[in-house]
């Protein structure tokens, strides 16, 4: 097929392709503990997902008692991805029409990308261990290019876009924040938001171009929205 209207199709990580709230909440959970703190419970940890993973552990030390010194910080952040890392794919799965959609994507000569604020070397390993690594031509991390180029910069998608053979390219981006929005935004490329991920707004007010509730739906609104693009 060749009449598919994008050339890539980028998506984020966590909430987006995967869910790995309960993998993420125990290492969450592990590194809170070393601080003494309560665990938190995995419906409460949605609430925490979005933009790394020491963003999460700082907002989960607000929530179990007050934050810690900067040192202090990276310490538990450092401990989280040792324990992470070691337990990275144990409760974590596509979501549901995940492996089917990403069949259909490649089926019309899409090329796809993972574009994550995880660290990258995670993200690898996540996909590593779920034998999924064979879907994306390129894994990029929040840490690729370095502190500050994460999304909702566009940086990252920017790079997705180079790795793919520069301009012009027709692409697309998924994702279950503001975060991907943003960065898809910035970048000028259409977000399609997932309503099942780790929304940090409803996901109507995310500020996509279209929202789906479940992966079926993908790839029928990538092609209105192609079509809405070309008419206008």
């Amino acid at each position: 097929m060749t009449d598919f209207p994008f050339d890539i199709v980028g998506f984020d990580l966590d909430g987006t392709l995967l869910n790995s709230l309960g993998d993420l909440g125990v290492a969450l959970n592990h590194a809170l503990s070393l601080e003494g703190r309560a665990a938190i419970p995995k419906d409460a940890v949605r609430d925490l997902v979005g933009g790394g993973a020491r963003k999460m552990l700082a907002k989960g030390l607000e929530v179990t008692g007050g934050s810690v010194s900067d040192a202090r910080l990276t310490e538990l952040h450092q401990a989280l991805i040792d324990f992470y890392s070691d337990h990275i794919a144990v409760e974590t799965r596509l979501y549901p029409g995940g492996e089917a959609m990403l069949q259909g994507l490649a089926a019309r000569g899409v090329k796809i990308a993972v574009v994550t604020n995880k660290l990258e070397r995670l993200a690898v390993k996540i996909f590593a261990e779920m034998e999924l690594s064979h879907h994306f031509f390129t894994v990029i991390g929040g840490d690729t290019l370095g502190p500050g180029r994460a999304k909702p910069r566009p940086d990252l998608i920017e790079l997705m876009l180079e790795r793919a053979g520069g301009v012009p390219i027709r692409a697309a981006f998924v994702g279950d924040t503001t975060y991907d929005t943003g960065a898809a935004a910035a970048a000028g490329v259409p977000c399609v938001a997932v309503s099942f991920g780790f929304n940090d707004r409803p996901p109507q007010e995310l500020g996509a171009t279209a929202v789906i509730d479940h992966f079926d739906e993908l790839i029928p609104t990538l092609e209105r929205i192609g079509a809405a693009a070309e008419t206008a």
